[in-house]
């Protein structure tokens, strides 16, 4: 009975002793958690609108974030009691063996490093990478946020970004809209070739009107293939693309001009219909 007595005035005295500490490193972590998100909100606000590349400001919001919550837990650990050294220490160890089981972010952080330095992508221009396709959103400390035509967002490692072939559809000022028109072999080829110019060159978002590409590009099966190739501005690009196949279509099927599917012909020979009776 004196043992549990004892034992329980030990522990009232050690919580009346540490009950400040906890409630300070309580409200303290509380607060901090508020400040560092306004903080990096304010800083990723301040980074887009100055003179510095916008697609740093992702990259650094997430790296002053991942600082300023270190730099809490320490604070925290500081106010309880906790020996700083000590506590560091323990991370240490603890980050090291993190570090060793998660080396592909490792790989993923340099990537995001590569990345904005050397600048293959930025905030804003569509890519196609790895056999995805999107919107430049964000580009984080390990991974690049893309945000496709029907609204996926697609999280990209920026280890796989760096180490693969990007295709950057946005970063010329204009682009060349191609199309592939099928006509029949009995059709006449500079009869389609003038429709196809009244109907696509006569846009006004195509630039390359005085030199349109109008060409035979295979002879097919069932179809000779005509190529299309047009000139229009980035933003353009699709608009012009799904108008393009629209007034070609109607066209030819005002002027009696029929787009061809794959079909056979079967010859019946009259000899061997013979021998067969």
């Amino acid at each position: 009975m004196q043992d549990f007595k004892t034992t329980t005035d030990q522990l009232v005295s050690i919580l009346i002793n540490y009950a400040p500490r906890i409630v300070s490193a309580i409200v303290i972590l509380i607060l901090g958690f508020w400040i560092i998100k306004l903080i990096v909100r304010k800083l990723r606000s301040v980074l887009v609108k100055g003179e510095m590349d916008s697609s740093w400001a992702p990259f650094f919001a997430s790296a002053t974030n991942v600082i300023l919550y270190i730099l809490l837990i320490l604070s925290v650990a500081s106010i309880i009691g906790i020996q700083t050294a000590s506590f560091v220490a323990i991370l240490g160890a603890i980050g090291l063996a993190i570090g060793l089981a998660l080396q592909g972010s490792f790989s993923n952080f340099a990537g995001g490093v590569m990345i904005l330095m050397f600048k293959p992508i930025k905030l804003g221009e569509y890519i196609e990478s790895n056999g995805v396709a999107g919107k430049v959103n964000d580009i984080h400390l390990f991974n690049t946020t893309l945000q496709s035509y029907d609204n996926k967002i697609i999280m990209v490692p920026n280890g796989v970004l760096s180490n693969n072939v990007i295709i950057n559809y946005s970063r010329a000022k204009t682009r060349f809209v191609e199309w592939t028109f099928g006509i029949g072999y009995d059709d006449s080829i500079e009869q389609v070739r003038k429709l196809i110019i009244e109907e696509i060159f006569t846009d006004d978002r195509v630039i390359n009107k005085a030199k349109p590409f109008v060409s035979v590009a295979d002879l097919a099966s069932s179809s000779v293939n005509i190529l299309v190739r047009a000139e229009v501005k980035q933003k353009d690009y699709w608009d012009v693309l799904y108008i393009g196949f629209e007034r070609v279509k109607e066209r030819f099927d005002k002027e009696g001009i029929h787009i061809p599917f794959p079909q056979q012909d079967i010859h019946i020979i009259e000899q061997v219909k013979a021998a067969k009776k």
